[in-house]
């Protein structure tokens, strides 16, 4: 059961009183139940939290919201309640620079992440519109089974595809339009997560958070496509462990 925390960010209810907190943002069309069998593999070491996107599940009457920047800048708000003990971010695909975004905005407040995780994705200046959010619906759908990121049956119900299709296609549109011409560091250490499989995101490009942080950084290369969060949740959740239990200082190499 998801828990409304605020209008944003919903919690499974796992790991209340654990040390550390980690706020995970789902990939484009993704959604904060994604994370619960992370939060299970991860309890009771670690509280895991999701920021849930407007237009789904139980915000689905709200607005969509297109725009990488937009986004961040409402979840920033919607984050300052949890830093009342150490907070991490970890950003899959989409979600990993709407983390970055986020975590910019929270240093220009004065305040600091323990961590940053990036996932699947190349950095802020990276060129990355591919059209997928303009393609007609069936070749949508279509790219989302080749992605596998979607349940196929899912994929296989046209008529509750027709609804879910608005807000993939914004979130599409919001990734497929973020570019920053300057890429400020982060004040927090940063690892990357990529799969050396992934057909969207080289291992280069992910290697290149290495300059986003004054701090330490991390690769890690996992032998699957680009949603080795399914197909390697065991090993990604051991990652996680090893850097939310160091100290933020600490060598991750």
């Amino acid at each position: 059961m998801l828990i409304p925390v605020n209008p944003w960010i919903r919690g499974f209810g796992l790991a209340p009183d654990a040390p550390v907190r980690l706020l995970c943002f789902p990939h484009a069309g993704g959604i904060a139940a994604y994370y619960r069998p992370m939060a299970a593999a991860l309890a009771p070491d670690v509280d895991i939290l999701a920021v849930q996107y407007p237009g789904r599940q139980d915000r689905f009457q709200e607005p969509l919201v297109d725009g990488v920047g937009e986004l961040a800048d409402s979840v920033t708000d919607a984050v300052l309640p949890l830093l009342d003990r150490p907070l991490s971010f970890f950003g899959h695909s989409m979600g990993a620079a709407v983390a970055y975004e986020a975590a910019l905005r929270l240093e220009a407040r004065g305040h600091r992440l323990r961590s940053l995780f990036v996932s699947g994705q190349s950095t802020p200046s990276a060129r990355r519109d591919r059209g997928v959010h303009s393609l007609p619906d069936d070749l949508l759908a279509a790219e989302l089974e080749r992605l596998g990121a979607t349940d196929p049956a899912i994929l296989a119900d046209r008529e509750l595809l027709g609804v879910l299709l608005p807000a993939i296609r914004a979130d599409y549109r919001a990734i497929e339009g973020y570019r920053r011409g300057d890429e400020p560091a982060l004040d927090c250490p940063i690892a990357a997560l990529t799969g050396t499989a992934d057909p969207y995101v080289r291992v280069s490009e992910v290697a290149a958070w290495s300059r986003l942080t004054r701090h330490d950084f991390a690769l890690h290369e996992l032998p699957c496509d680009h949603f080795f969060l399914d197909a390697r949740r065991d090993r990604v959740c051991e990652i996680l462990r090893s850097h939310l239990t160091l100290s933020p200082t600490a060598d991750r190499r």
